[in-house]
């Protein structure tokens, strides 16, 4: 019945077409390929390949559901900066790493990053004409730019890829018009994606279908947590989950600073700053304690702790961590206009 169910999602789609089989001519007016084009993703139409893509996502999820891959999607990233970069790190200890497709418009940090994870460089416009799920990891300012020179590439493509974008202040709505029929993720990671420890919000527009957001969900379940968020909160939600982590650095390197100035060796207090820190994030999600009440365990009255919390209230701490996420909000809604 699973399988039914996917069909029915996919019985107008053109598919990767199997090694063996000789895939039919690249569509008039695509950019010719770099490198080994014997290792590219290759597709055919034919009502044959309409049956093979249901096929293949309903044992790509059931694969999912018993441990085992029997057959994958094939990403792209067009964009390796660090957000993209971090990505495709966790993507990789989930899927094949020759499944990986890697651009950036500096041809070098693609291809460092590909020799690193085992993926493969290549175009940007090839991996718009074949990959079934593309990263837009470029600058905010670029992406409109990127979509209107893949858009000839895109419009050709009678099995639409998903348009995966982490580009802060573009709306969903701006995609749509920037890459007309393409079913849309936009999502707001941070970099802790890369050890598996990250948070990725995730929205969706109407043309995602189900199949197609529980195979990208297993296949990023790596990454750390992944949580659906309506579009409207997404700027809110990055200002503390992404914009968050440079703010948690600034606080522990202010933490090891002063324990080297107490005499702790630098190597030693960069370690249990970040330890401390880790642990309390863990116990506080695990527990589910207010933060507050967390803090109030920990200060004894009279005690070296909450010293430390009046230091910290005198210098203005809460209100310089409410201001910051804040600032990094309003920063987001400027980008939208």
């Amino acid at each position: 019945s699973g399988f039914l169910w996917y069909l029915s999602f996919y019985k107008k789609r053109k598919v990767l077409v199997p090694e063996h089989e000789t895939p039919h001519p690249a569509p008039a007016g695509a950019i010719p390929l770099t490198g080994d084009e014997s290792h590219s993703p290759r597709r055919r139409n034919s009502r044959r390949g309409n049956l093979f893509v249901a096929l293949r996502l309903a044992l790509h999820y059931n694969g999912q559901k018993s441990g085992t891959r029997c057959i994958t999607m094939t990403y792209g990233f067009i964009g390796t900066g660090n957000m993209g970069g971090a990505l495709a790190r966790a993507l990789v200890r989930e899927v094949s790493p020759l499944d990986v497709y890697l651009n950036n418009r500096t041809p070098a940090k693609a291809e460092a990053l590909a020799a690193e994870l085992g993926a493969r460089a290549d175009t940007a416009a090839h991996i718009a004409a074949a990959c079934d799920y593309i990263f837009l990891g470029v600058k905010p300012n670029l992406i409109a730019g990127v979509l209107a020179q893949l858009a000839p590439t895109l419009a050709q493509r009678t099995d639409k890829p998903v348009l995966v974008s982490m580009a802060a202040g573009v709306t969903i709505a701006a995609l749509e018009q920037a890459a007309p029929g393409c079913p849309i993720l936009r999502i707001m990671p941070n970099t802790a994606c890369a050890v598996g420890a990250g948070l990725t919000l995730y929205d969706a527009n109407a043309l995602l279908t189900k199949p197609q957001l529980d195979a990208f969900l297993a296949d990023m379940a790596a990454s750390g947590r992944l949580e659906a968020l309506p579009e409207h909160l997404i700027d809110a939600g990055s200002a503390v989950a992404g914009c968050g982590g440079a703010f948690a650095c600034l606080f522990m390197e202010g933490l090891a600073d002063g324990a080297v100035t107490c005499g702790l060796p630098r190597d030693k207090a960069n370690t249990f700053a970040a330890q401390m820190l880790l642990g309390a994030a863990r116990l506080a999600l695990e527990s589910g304690k207010p933060f507050g009440q967390m803090k109030d365990e920990i200060c004894s009255p009279g005690g070296t702790t909450i010293a430390g919390v009046r230091a910290l209230e005198e210098g203005g701490l809460r209100a310089a961590a409410m201001n910051a996420v804040i600032a990094a909000y309003e920063k987001t809604l400027q980008l939208k206009k």
